[in-house]
């Protein structure tokens, strides 16, 4: 048997190939939207991918199921579990086979049990792996999906918050927990591969470790100590990161299909004259992938910063519309990463780019203020936009609290009169918050260098 295991380290997730080397047979397991990884490891190796599986309709990324099977024909399996309100509605165009509990996909010698495990989503399902080839008769491993991750198990709140299926998440977290149990009827031995590690926002303690055991989850996840029903769903419910806006999209259009990734490549913008003649003919979204300190007195005015990083395509998701244009100021060596980010969670109208160079004859400035200069100040609006969790652990009396992902929802709420100080944890995320409200006419607008952090070592705040 051939394994191999790809990272995503934008949205830590992982995807996974399984091949037959008597058959040259090959499986792929919860494949991201850039597929050409898949195939040229199945060329390589000799295998042709002959069938696609999905652990369930993924909120965090655009899946690849169907961009895989149009360039290999491969049959894509996916889940017939859960009630009629959440099924999966592929284009008939495609190749596919409904599974549920008790159906067997077989490729080559590798023989793949599915399992139904809800509790994340009603549709989840997990594949227990066996390998037959060397004989085997016992399971090697499960792919997980978002049910059990290293150290953590999947949220069960997504369909509630993101999807408004109400009443969901209490349930969703009554059958994980029967989920739970089943899982730990499985033999120590059996090696874990979740569809997520550390990072992701489908749990709220994941590791940062690749894979495990189901020996080792038994001993060490705090999901599998808890024996009480009661006490499992308090705790599941408790202290859930914030779920990014961008989830509600991703599952509208993975219960569909995704659409083929666009064959248009971005139009390069070659000066500011240029890019504001564009401007004029359709109105963009201008997104500025620099490092936030590099753009202090270059800013391109009604610019988004969002910087080109681990955290890039989650702050995409969270502030840009998939209704709108999309204009890129990115590097070229970093501009086939920043297209893939986007595309990876479906933002494919991405209509211009144009170089760092020529975004520095930019004249708009991003304000800085250190903590000296805001402990001198009488009047403002102090603006605190770390995730829930950092607030309750300390915040400024004075402080609004409105996480970064929100800000766009709640401008409203921010006065236009008075100075603005914005303010997270260290100062990247108040930097992207600052361009949000000078890009939506927020005039006086100053990022607190430092953040929360340099409050805290100068005892001006006490975490």
């Amino acid at each position: 048997m051939f394994f191999t295991s790809f990272l995503d380290e934008k949205l830590a997730h992982y995807s996974y190939l399984v091949g037959c080397q008597k058959t040259g047979e090959a499986i792929v397991i919860d494949p991201s939207r850039y597929v050409n990884q898949y195939l040229n490891v199945a060329e390589k190796e000799g295998f042709s991918i002959s069938a696609i599986v999905e652990t369930h309709i993924h909120a965090d990324f655009l899946s690849g199921s169907t961009e895989l099977s149009e360039q290999s024909g491969a049959k894509i399996y996916l889940s017939d579990e859960g009630d009629e309100n959440w099924k999966y509605q592929f284009n008939p165009r495609y190749n596919t086979e409904l599974v549920k509990e008790g159906s067997v996909i077989q490729v080559g010698n590798v023989k793949i049990d599915v399992w139904h495990t809800p509790g994340h989503t009603p549709e989840s399902i997990s594949f227990v792996l066996t390998d037959q080839g060397g004989g085997s008769s016992v399971p090697m491993g499960i792919f997980t999906g978002d049910f059990v991750f290293v150290g953590d198990i999947g949220r069960p709140d997504l369909l509630e918050k993101v999807a408004a299926m109400e009443g969901t998440a209490q349930a969703g977290a009554k059958t994980m927990f029967q989920s739970v149990r089943k899982f730990k009827e499985l033999p120590d031995h059996v090696l874990v591969w979740p569809a997520h590690g550390a990072g992701s926002a489908c749990g709220k303690s994941l590791g940062a470790v690749p894979l495990s055991t189901v020996g080792y989850e038994k001993a060490n996840n705090w999901a599998l100590q808890i024996d009480h029903e009661d006490e499992f769903v308090k705790e599941l419910m408790t202290d859930q990161p914030e779920a990014p806006k961008y989830f509600a999209m991703m599952k509208k259009l993975n219960k569909e299909g995704a659409s083929l990734l666009p064959k248009e490549k971005p139009h390069l913008i070659h000066s500011i004259n240029e890019m504001e003649s564009e401007m004029k003919k359709e109105k963009m979204v201008i997104v500025d992938t620099r490092p936030s300190e590099k753009k202090k007195k270059n800013h391109i005015e009604g610019s988004l910063t969002i910087p080109l990083n681990k955290s890039f395509t989650n702050w995409a998701g969270w502030l840009l519309s998939y209704k709108k244009p999309i204009l890129v100021i990115v590097k070229e060596e970093e501009e086939q990463e920043m297209v893939k980010a986007l595309q990876s969670i479906g933002l494919d109208q991405i209509k211009a780019v144009f170089r760092p160079e020529i975004a520095e004859q930019g004249n708009g400035t991003v304000k800085q203020l250190t903590v000296d200069e805001f402990q001198n100040l009488t009047e403002y609006q102090l603006i605190d936009v770390r995730n829930d969790s950092e607030w309750k652990e300390g915040h400024l009396p004075e402080a609004e609290h409105i996480m970064l992902g929100t800000l766009t929802d709640r401008l409203a709420n921010i006065s236009k009169d008075k100075q603005l100080v914005v303010q997270c944890q260290a100062g990247g995320r108040s930097a992207i918050a600052s361009s949000i409200l000078q890009a939506n006419g927020f005039g006086d607008v100053y990022n607190l260098q430092g953040g929360y952090e340099e409050l805290v070592k100068r005892e001006i705040a006490v975490s």
